[in-house]
């Protein structure tokens, strides 16, 4: 009975770690590869963040530079998030999902794109209007379709 007792216990406690562990793992998802979304809107050039101003949304953590952009973002999250969740705007002008490389952007009329190298941000900036438009529109439609399966 002792011996059934103590195999209880270590599987209880492997269990409660393998939560901890998968739990500290979810929790430690940075948004932006870390930049701060604040910086993008009031500095030259887009800042890093760090673990000290932390701002978690919808499940995903935004690191910031300093206390004061991280009450910014906490105040009006949707006035820094980027359009596409992040994702390459051209791509999802073409019905894609690309990882948007944040130090490839662009603001236009308040809103914050990245797009996946500058080769294509040139082709982006050839019709960002237009481009805007399809975005917009195909978004709606794969918002929520997996990368891999576009």
């Amino acid at each position: 009975m002792k011996k059934l007792l103590i195999a209880f216990a270590a599987l209880v406690g492997f269990t409660v770690a393998a939560q901890a562990a998968s739990s500290d793992v979810a929790n430690s998802v940075v948004g932006i590869q870390g930049y701060d979304l604040v910086s993008y809107h009031t500095s030259s050039k887009p800042l890093p963040g760090n673990g000290n101003n932390v701002v978690r949304h919808k499940g995903v953590n935004y690191l910031f530079s300093s206390a004061e952009n991280k009450q910014m973002f906490a105040a009006n999250p949707a006035k820094y998030l980027p359009a596409y969740g992040g994702y390459c705007a051209f791509g999802v002008a073409v019905n894609k999902k690309f990882i948007g490389d944040p130090t490839v952007w662009d603001i236009v009329d308040g809103t914050l794109y990245f797009n996946l190298d500058n080769k294509v941000k040139n082709i982006w900036v050839r019709d960002v209007p237009g481009n805007i438009e399809k975005a917009d529109d195909n978004w709606k439609s794969i918002r929520t379709v997996a990368a891999d399966q576009l």
